[in-house]
């Protein structure tokens, strides 16, 4: 090995010295044969010693021969054993995949098996009846929540074996016959319990609402008996049905009885009526009676009573003892508000029990609320149909109706709409009858006879009826507005307006007839907008005819003092829209005339005015506000009349500044 590598080394070397030998010889022109021959010699030297090394190292030749063919021999059994073990992984492929179907078929057999044992697990668990489930029912007292929790299971095995029963499972037979005894123990404690519950409820002084609480703690009982037992389900609805109505028929039956007794012995008749003559004020007496009553709430105006309406609206109900004790009466409307409001506190919480407790909804709820309520409801409307019989308080009326509203909104707030039917009939009842009292009124009104009055220039005792109780209708209706009540106020105004026409015209000189309409007017007004709305209706009215009769009463006022000045200025200013300045000049000896009168009493004018319109008002703030707008046009006319004077004339009259300071004096402060 080693001389081989030493023969071609030297062969290489001889190769690239050949290439410098050859290049060298072309170079010098050296004789090739004899270069050949040279080289021939090296190469056999070469040769010749190269043998001699094979020759020296045979013995290792040898031995790297014998180690070749034992590597042969080794790598040939090595081949044979990789060709086995090539044999071997193929064979354990195929069983690798047969083992890996066999564990996919596994799996499925075992999720089937899994599947299949929750199914019949959960199948033996609902159709097998336990010990405890046994004792639960037979021996558990029904208020404990063990025999609860113990019924809502047995009321799910009730329903899994009826279920299975229709599918035909076999497993049924086997427990058919003990799941119906228990269903009939259970159903038999639970009646009694809620028979025994509805008995407490007939207890004398019960608060029925701690029964009902309780009800509702259990009120699965009654949904397992109506799923299994429905006749015992309805022995107990019925019983309960029977017990609460009666219950409820007792307690408004006494309540209203000792209501009444409450109502002021004193009722509005047939004889209070607006237009009706009132002797006590002939008399000096009040305005709206014949004589004071003390315990008689007043007809046409309504004071405190419109408190039903809205701080007494849900205030505690009115205990009959307690205010027969302190001899405390009250109007009808007041005892109607408390009864009213004690019928929607229990309705409503018995709607709303009955549909919790007995599962209704809609219109069977209404059913049965009115198999409870009916009788309670009718003796209400009996009671209410007896007063509106004989009533003539047409403001009663009307707060009645109004707490109808207000408490039929009240119930559908509460989603309680069983007591519509009820609030409609209430209305029913009561509208009718306030028409008709109203319609008294307006007739009573139209009827009056002027003359029959005292000629009185004050506010006439019919119109402060008229305002005080329009002012109260308004006012009461603004949150639930009446086309029926705007129209027959519309008329009664008519009615009252030309009543006050009717009695102005006693009144035999203009300005008295004036003095007259303006002080009705100005109470009308004045009550109206203290009570309602400034921009109402009737406020507007009343508020127009008051300006008119206003101007016009200045003028009138103005005439015995100013009157010349008064005409002078229309007649001046007649001619010069006209054009005709000559006439104009003829009147000047009339108007230097009517300066010298002005500047001699013009100061004593002033004041006999302002006595004698404070004297004709009662309302200091009227008096007060005609005596400035009387000021105010005599001022207006003092500067046109100064605009048609001469200039002779003009130097002659009173400084306009010296007026205005005397006015000054006759300014009030309020």
């Amino acid at each position: 090995m080693e001389a081989n590598s030493e023969c071609l080394e030297a062969t290489q070397f001889q190769s690239n010295m050949d290439d410098d030998v050859v290049r060298e010889v072309l170079k010098t022109g050296t004789d090739l044969r004899q270069y050949s021959r040279q080289i021939e010699k090296e190469l056999k030297d070469v040769e010749n010693k190269s043998i001699k090394d094979y020759i020296k190292e045979s013995q290792n030749i040898a031995s790297l021969h014998n180690q070749i063919a034992a590597c042969d021999s080794i790598l040939e059994r090595m081949e044979s054993m990789l060709l086995n073990f090539k044999t071997d992984l193929g064979s354990i492929s195929s069983e690798i995949l047969n083992l890996q179907r066999k564990s996919v078929s596994m799996s499925q057999q075992l999720h089937n098996r899994q599947a299949v044992h929750g199914q019949l697990s959960q199948f033996v668990d609902d159709m097998a009846v336990n010990e405890n489930l046994i004792s639960g029912i037979l021996d558990v007292p029904v208020m404990e929540k063990e025999f609860l929790t113990q019924l809502e299971i047995l009321n799910h095995k009730i329903n899994f074996v009826k279920e299975q029963s229709f599918k035909g499972t076999k497993a049924c037979d086997d427990v058919k016959d003990v799941v119906d005894k228990l269903k009939i123990k259970a159903v038999t404690k639970i009646r009694a319990y809620l028979m025994e519950q509805v008995y407490k409820f007939r207890k004398p002084m019960t608060n029925y609402q701690v029964p009902q609480n309780t009800l509702l703690k259990y009120k699965f009982f009654f949904e397992f008996v109506l799923s299994n037992e429905r006749n015992v389900a309805q022995e107990v609805c019925n019983e309960y049905v029977d017990t609460m109505s009666k219950i409820y028929f007792s307690y408004f039956k006494s309540y209203s009885s000792r209501l009444s007794k409450l109502c002021y012995e004193e009722a509005a008749t047939k004889d209070d009526l607006m237009g009706i003559e009132d002797m006590g004020a002939s008399r000096g007496g009040g305005l709206f009676y014949k004589t004071p009553l003390k315990h008689k709430s007043t007809v046409f105006t309504i004071g405190s009573r419109g408190d039903v309406l809205s701080a007494q609206l849900e205030a505690p109900i009115i205990v009959p003892h307690a205010a027969h004790k302190i001899e405390q009466r009250y109007p009808f409307e007041a005892l109607f508000r408390s009864e009213q409001y004690a019928l929607v506190d229990n309705a409503c919480r018995e709607y709303l029990f009955l549909s919790e407790f007995f599962m209704v909804r809609g219109l069977e709820a209404q059913k049965l609320f009115s198999k409870i309520l009916s009788k309670t409801l009718n003796l209400l409307l009996k009671n209410l149909e007896t007063f509106v019989q004989d009533c003539y308080d047409a403001i009663a009326l009307f707060l009645c109706v109004h707490l109808i509203l207000r408490y039929q909104l009240m119930c559908h707030k509460r989603a309680v709409p069983a007591l519509d039917s009820y609030w409609d009939t209430l209305q029913a009842l009561i509208w009718p009858r306030f028409e008709y009292i109203f319609r008294l009124n307006i007739q009573s009104v139209k009827d009056c006879d002027p003359t029959k009055f005292s000629k009185e220039m004050r506010p006439h005792y019919i119109t402060r009826r008229y305002a005080e109780f329009s002012a109260a209708l308004v006012g009461i209706s603004e949150s639930f507005p009446s086309e029926l009540v705007n129209r027959l106020l519309a008329e009664l105004q008519e009615e009252v307006e030309c009543f006050i026409l009717r009695m102005a015209a006693v009144f035999p000189q203009r300005k008295e007839q004036l003095i007259f309409l303006i002080n009705n007017y100005d109470m009308v007004l004045g009550i109206l907008m203290e009570r309602t709305r400034d921009n109402s209706k009737e406020a507007e009215n009343f508020r127009e005819q008051l300006n008119t009769r206003s101007a016009e009463y200045v003028e009138e006022i103005l005439s015995p003092h100013f009157g010349g000045i008064l005409h002078f200025v229309k007649e001046g200013e007649a001619l010069v829209e006209k054009g005709q300045t000559d006439e104009l000049k003829r009147l000047e000896r009339k108007a230097l005339g009517l300066v010298q009168s002005f500047s001699a009493g013009w100061k004593r004018s002033l004041a006999e005015l302002n006595r004698e319109i404070l004297s004709s008002f009662p309302s200091l703030v009227t008096g007060s506000t005609l005596l400035q707008l009387a000021l105010t046009q005599l001022v207006q006319y003092y500067h046109r009349f100064h605009k048609l004077l001469p200039p002779n004339a003009r130097s002659q009259l009173t400084n306009i500044h010296h007026i205005m300071v005397e006015l000054k004096k006759y300014k009030t402060n309020f």
